[in-house]
């Protein structure tokens, strides 16, 4: 009988640690975190120093007696969950609820033969200033969700909920749409030439743009100046005044590391950053890949750091020379430099090992699986490849004393590109002539451009995911639960890939601004996870950081109370059932249509878009649902009787108005 019990958090991940440790272990899963803070009540004691009571959380109380059940004959117990706070804080309740037990902790960032074996070789303990970070996380967040969620159930709707970080993600993506709203387009033009040598044939032409005017930046900012220039220009001559030819260098991009993952994952594959972490977890913990059992394929996904294993980077150059050639690869390993918050016990996003190709384990793998395994491939063997090489000739035309500009830029060496394409180098690749100097060209058509500039654009998860990193809001771990919440709370909404607040949403940020100015401060917050990884370094008290959050929080929280004032929308419409105004409200499924004299009157109804259902003679209206995994569609007010549903629908253009009135009962 195994005399060694080794506990990870999920059964994928138990089956591959299995298979590498042989029948001396037995591997369980404590499918996740075994305990947390109590679900109906805050489980933090504000006045004995925020102490938190943690408890078995229900549905795990039988994995837990399962655990203790395979622990009480055991030697050892090995901890081997995953190799960050969160990671840490489940081992550490895991060995909190077993007893007195000799308690081991190893750590790995990919699931391989050699990885685990040297971990199981030199076991360490729980690193308890990990677990005080992410306790002090934990406790945060619940100070805010419990205490300022009620205040939005009274002033705005029941059922709604403020977290600490998401709250600040919500209001980047508020304040980019109010950008957007009060964004005013300003009219300028661009006039383009198209032009040929003389010798060569129409069909090989090329376009140069007007840039200057007597040497001086030009900017045509209407029709009739874009039309005098142009009167102009056809009475000119085109020559060529100057060429620069310049050697271009593009370097390969560092291997994944979190937040480039997700972006890349969205911008070539079309993932949200949820589906991303989702096959990412799958690949870490292992694929089961036929005669060879299952397989970690990737390191560790949750990681911001670039640095690569020695004996990695000796692997992917071997395979650079073998399946490229040695004039792709470069004198020395290519070395990224870290951002200053990176954790550098980490890697970099990569294969655990080369040779399993992507095209060779593709039969093992999902859709999903084959194309996120495919980009990391590709992107960490291309980390250590050479630079690509662009030749760029940039051109200066003169007509009159107007000139135009050109450029052209030629691939002379691929480099990395052979391995990772990036989506401009198709570009790259249009015809160019070879000119000279005084050369004088032939003028296909001249041609003037109506532009606006245009406003920001709306977040995407990619540029999200990009500013959360940038202004130092969350962790990799974070990223991908702090979207994932704002849709599934219907604060947001994706629309063709790009998120758009819900009214509800911006009522939320309104309030939040403007009463908890400093919650919503995106450098507080920041400042806030760089305490947290103070506490890890074991620099910081996991106190005093709660004890600075929650001061003045709680100051702001009392003025609050006693200042907000209700926000209440009307409709022009009356009750059927007691004639009073009906308004809009707000629950924990979205948006509907209630009674002002509630809670005397009961009626409500669903809030529905305008749009008549297309189902013959079902007589009901298009209304906005939410599934359950938060995705918004529209279905019939008549469900269950008529089931039509919809992805999209044209929406109507009244909006309620709104107003604040003094307090009053809003629950539905």
């Amino acid at each position: 009988m195994a005399k060694k019990l080794v506990i990870v958090e999920s059964p994928a991940k138990a089956k591959t640690i299995n298979k590498i440790l042989g029948d001396d272990f037995v591997v369980e899963s404590s499918m996740g975190h075994i305990v947390d803070l109590p679900a109906k009540k805050m489980g933090v004691d504000l006045k004995a120093n925020f102490k938190p009571t943690f408890v078995v959380i229900p549905g795990k109380k039988k994995v837990l007696s399962a655990l203790k059940k395979l622990a009480k004959d055991k030697e050892k117990i090995y901890i081997a969950t995953d190799p960050d706070r969160e990671g840490e804080a489940i081992g550490w309740h895991i060995k909190n609820n077993l007893g007195k037990k000799h308690f081991l902790r190893v750590v790995f960032h990919e699931i391989t033969q050699e990885a685990v074996a040297d971990a199981f070789k030199h076991p360490a303990t729980i690193d308890i200033h990990k677990v005080n970070a992410q306790t002090t996380r934990r406790v945060l967040d619940r100070i805010v969700g419990y205490l300022l969620s009620p205040l939005l159930w009274k002033k705005v709707g029941s059922g709604l909920s403020a977290g600490r970080v998401q709250s600040v993600a919500l209001r980047l993506i508020v304040d980019r749409e109010q950008e957007i709203k009060n964004f005013i387009p300003q009219e300028y033009w661009t006039i383009e030439a198209e032009l040929k040598k003389k010798t060569e044939s129409h069909e090989k032409t090329f376009i140069a743009q007007l840039d200057k005017k007597d040497n001086k930046k030009l900017e045509i900012n209407n029709e009739a100046s874009a039309q005098s220039i142009l009167e102009e220009l056809k009475k000119e001559q085109f020559i060529v005044s100057d060429i620069t030819k310049t050697n271009k260098k593009r370097n390969p991009y560092a291997p994944f590391i979190t937040s480039t993952l997700q972006q890349d994952a969205f911008n070539k594959l079309g993932f949200t950053a949820n589906r991303t972490m989702i096959s990412a977890q799958q690949l870490y913990e292992g694929i089961d890949l036929g005669k060879e059992g299952p397989v970690g394929l990737i390191t560790y996904m949750r990681t911001d750091s670039v640095m690569v294993a020695k004996s990695a980077i000796t692997q992917v150059r071997s395979y650079i020379a073998k399946n490229f050639g040695d004039k792709y690869l470069p004198e020395k390993p290519n070395f990224y430099k870290p951002k200053k918050s990176a954790q550098e016990a980490h890697e970099a996003i990569r294969p655990t090992s080369l040779k399993h190709d992507p095209e060779e384990v593709k039969q093992f793998l999902t859709e999903d699986q084959y194309k996120l395994y495919s980009l990391i491939w590709r992107r960490f063997v291309a980390s250590q490849m050479k630079p690509a090489e662009f030749l760029v000739t940039s051109v200066q035309i003169t007509a009159g004393k107007y000139t135009f500009r050109a450029s052209g830029s030629k691939l002379v060496f691929d480099g990395f590109l052979k391995a990772y394409r990036v989506e401009d180098d198709e570009e790259n690749e249009k015809y160019f002539p070879s000119l000279s100097v005084k050369e004088i060209l032939d003028l296909i058509t001249i041609n003037p451009s109506q532009h606006f500039t245009k406003p920001p654009p709306r977040y995407s998860d990619a540029s999200l995911v990009k500013a959360l990193e940038e202004d130092g809001i969350g962790r990799p771990s974070t990223y991908a639960p702090i979207i994932q919440t704002l849709v599934y709370r219907n604060y947001a909404h994706r629309e063709s890939g790009y998120f758009i607040p819900s009214d509800l949403g911006v009522i939320i940020v309104e309030l939040l601004v403007k009463h908890f100015p400093k919650i919503m401060d995106v450098g507080f917050t920041a400042k806030i996870e760089e305490h947290l990884d103070q506490v890890e370094e074991g620099k910081l008290r996991r106190l005093s950081v709660i004890n600075d959050f929650y001061k003045p929080f709680k100051k702001s929280l009392d003025f609050a109370q006693e200042t907000v004032k209700k926000t209440q929308i009307f409709v022009d419409e009356k009750c059927p059932q007691c004639g009073k105004q009906l308004m809009v409200k707000w629950g924990r499924h979205g948006r509907f249509i209630s009674c002002s004299g509630f809670p005397e009157c009961r009626f409500s109804k669903a809030f529905t878009t305008g749009v008549k259902c297309p189902e013959p003679g079902c007589g009901g209206e298009l209304v906005e649902r939410r599934s359950k995994r938060g995705k918004r569609f529209y279905g019939c007010s008549n469900y269950p009787k008529c089931r039509h549903t919809a992805s999209r629908i044209k929406q109507p253009t009244a909006q309620p108005q709104k107003e604040q009135i003094e307090e009053g009962e809003i629950e539905p």
